[in-house]
């Protein structure tokens, strides 16, 4: 567990005034670090402008479209950083006709060429053609060293720096103590990058604050000429002061790419049946994935929340973890001392505490037993008399009222029964609700759809009096794990009852907008020969695959391979982010959108749900320890880094640490030589 002063505001912090100004943050709190003369810079403290947010209203107008955008005069831009996100900036800046020359540590004129960039090795060279704007493209580790490697004196006086940093309070300070009071300062961030800007940069946030630009009108008009670069490509202009900014993007963006991190460490890959939560992760991997280390390490040294946040991600993984595996006892102890006996071995099962055997599973798995389904209708609001059913749902909770909805609309006959008194909601749909199982059985429906959680499905179908339904009945589950219920189906149903095993893979929240386009995974696991039977099945399906679903026919076990694990890791990392009650901010990243659609998405489950893919997924419990590991890998990778800037921070450069060594040896060898062992013995 990560513990830290910062994280306990119970505890005083002293005032250290002795740490420069561009020192990160939470360094500046360690109460450790010594007074030496190498360190004891005074900070420099700037006012702060108060928040004023500017989205489409004075200055810059139109926003909405690059078509209103006023137009743009030709700037001469130095970028010095010709990394990803530098070639990303400068792509646009030439599209637009200005003069874009580069410096980088590395050499990138072969890039450049392609660019149309000039490009320069030397710093002195580059700053000798007096460009009008010093645009900061460095990560933010490395902008106060590059920053001193620039030869400031051969720039023209009032030249217009500008960083990019994803950080902005250090930046402003680094800016301000750096460079001459007669240069312009703007502190920048465009809240995109190369994968989330790949298609157009419109309506993205771009962030700035004017921290210092000189009255004379050519340097305000460079100004907003510089800015209107941005306003011209259809973002959306936002103007707020540096600490306002790093309160509400910092600390997102910080666990955004930390969650980004830690899913691309498992490897994640899209199936064939994905959900739209499991989209949204793969979308955050694919939208975190190309920014460097240094970026996300620079998130953590520079944001002063950034530990804080670390400790609650962990606390907030430890705690699911341990409402899972309390469960997971109470349910052990069930399964071993229920009615006071033991619970007849599980050798001949193939299911352990209710989980899928390993070797069902591998047993069943093929690569090619997914078969397209074809319907060959359009989406309906209703279906002929022929093609009506008579279903009755057992379970009327949350997900069987949100089928129940489209079943009434189609035109089906729907019966409804649950333990708990669900009438007035069954009432509303136009659906029968029945209270006493044996009641509902003697309606004699076509098909008996089990919506009932996944802990509670063997008890329930138990309970059912088979003996008072039509033989032949066809039983139907929508459960999110497949091959437990398709065995307890085949271990419990007479012979002559029809099975289906399906998994609509959206529920109330990602289906609420229609199901067009959401998977629909079934396997026909015992339907009877005679016409009649298999054309029930089929009215069965057509019921989704009219509402547009994109039905998929596939083994149980292929489908638990597919989507239980994919399922598990979205269900976790959403129940994670929703202990940390993330919440909406003006200017959000699409990374952090993508968190929030996730803990939408997940939020309305209930912890059975969550509980049942833990329990009856094979893999849930490796997935779990999976995730713990590259938490833990994340972890170390951040925190080994950050001990080397700690012995930067005590020791300072490589010559006083030599020294200090120096000094050691030679009080050792001043110790040995006046020891008693030293002296001769005549």
């Amino acid at each position: 567990m990560i513990t830290h002063r910062c994280l306990h505001p119970s505890l005083s912090k002293p005032s250290l005034s002795f740490l420069s100004s561009s020192s990160p943050p939470f360094l500046q709190d360690l109460s450790f670090l010594p007074t030496s003369p190498s360190i004891t810079k005074p900070v420099f403290v700037h006012s702060v402008k108060p928040l004023h947010v500017k989205c489409s209203s004075t200055n810059l107008t139109s926003q909405s479209h690059p078509d209103h955008a006023p137009p743009i005069s030709t700037l001469k831009i130095a970028i010095i950083g010709l990394g990803n996100y530098g070639q990303f900036l400068a792509k646009t800046l030439v599209s637009q006709g200005h003069i874009v020359l580069a410096h980088s540590r590395s050499d990138y004129s072969h890039v450049a060429k392609k660019l149309g960039v000039s490009f320069f090795l030397n710093p002195h060279d580059l700053c000798e053609q007096h460009p009008e704007v010093i645009l900061l493209c460095t990560s933010i580790i490395s902008t106060e060293q590059v920053l001193k490697t620039l030869p400031l004196q051969r720039l023209k006086r009032s030249t217009l720096f500008v960083d990019v940093l994803s950080v902005k309070e250090f930046a402003r300070n680094l800016l301000l103590d750096a460079l001459p009071l007669d240069f312009d300062i703007i502190c920048s961030h465009p809240m995109f990058g190369p994968q989330s800007a790949k298609q157009s940069w419109k309506d993205l946030f771009f962030v700035y604050e004017k921290v210092r630009i000189g009255n004379e009108s050519s340097r305000v008009q460079r100004c907003e000429q510089f800015l209107g670069i941005f306003q011209s490509e259809g973002c959306k202009m936002v103007e707020m002061s540096c600490q306002e900014h790093d309160k509400l993007a910092a600390g997102s963006q910080f666990m955004t790419h930390t969650v980004g991190r830690v899913l691309d460490m498992l490897g994640l890959e899209s199936t064939p049946i994905n959900t739209k939560g499991y989209e949204t992760l793969l979308d955050l991997v694919e939208n975190t994935c190309r920014d460097s280390f240094d970026l996300y390490y620079g998130l953590f040294l520079y944001n002063k929340s950034a530990l804080e946040m670390v400790e609650r991600l962990d606390l907030a993984f430890d705690a699911l973890r341990n409402e899972l595996f309390g469960r997971l006892h109470h349910v052990v102890r069930k399964q071993f001392f229920e009615n006071g006996e033991k619970v007849k071995s599980v050798h001949g099962s193939s299911y352990q505490n209710g989980a899928a055997s390993a070797f069902s599973s591998n047993a069943l798995r093929s690569q090619d037993v997914t078969i397209p389904y074809e319907f060959k209708g359009k989406i309906l609001e209703s279906v002929d008399d022929s093609s009506k059913l008579k279903v009755a749902i057992v379970g009327f909770g949350n997900f069987g009222q949100f089928v129940a909805k489209t079943l009434a609309r189609q035109g089906h006959s729907v019966l409804a029964y649950s333990r708990t008194d669900y009438r007035d909601a069954a009432q509303k749909l136009g659906v029968s609700f029945f209270s006493d199982a044996n009641d509902l059985c003697e309606e004699h429906p076509e098909v008996i759809l089990l919506c009932t959680s996944i802990l509670s499905t063997e008890k329930v179908l138990k309970s059912l009096p088979f003996q008072r339904l039509k033989r032949s009945t066809l039983f139907v589950d929508v459960l999110s794990v497949k091959e437990f219920p398709r065995n307890l189906f085949l271990q419990l149903l007479p012979p002559e009852f029809d099975i289906l095993c399906t998994h609509p893979m959206f529920g109330p929240e990602s289906g609420k907008n229609g199901w067009n386009e959401l998977p629909f995974v079934f396997d026909k696991v015992r339907i009877g020969n005679d016409e009649r039977r298999v054309a029930r099945c089929n009215s069965f399906l057509d019921i989704f695959a009219r509402e547009g679903c994109r039905m998929v026919e596939m083994t149980c076990a292929e489908h638990d391979w597919h989507a239980a694990g994919s399922q598990f890791i979205t269900h976790t990392m959403g129940r994670v982010l929703e202990k940390l009650q993330l919440e909406s901010t003006p200017i959000n990243t699409k990374g952090y959108e993508t968190l929030l659609k996730l803990v939408e998405n997940t939020a309305g489950d209930s912890f059975e749900l969550y509980y049942g893919l833990f329990m009856y997924n094979v893999n849930a419990m490796e997935q779990l320890e999976r995730m713990d590991f590259a938490f833990e890998s994340l972890k170390k990778q951040l925190f080994g880094r950050l001990h080397g800037v700690l012995r930067k921070e005590l020791f300072g450069d490589s010559e006083k640490l030599e020294v200090l060594q120096e000094k050691s040896v030679r009080k050792n060898g001043a110790a040995l030589s006046s020891s008693p062992e030293s002296v001769k013995i005549s």
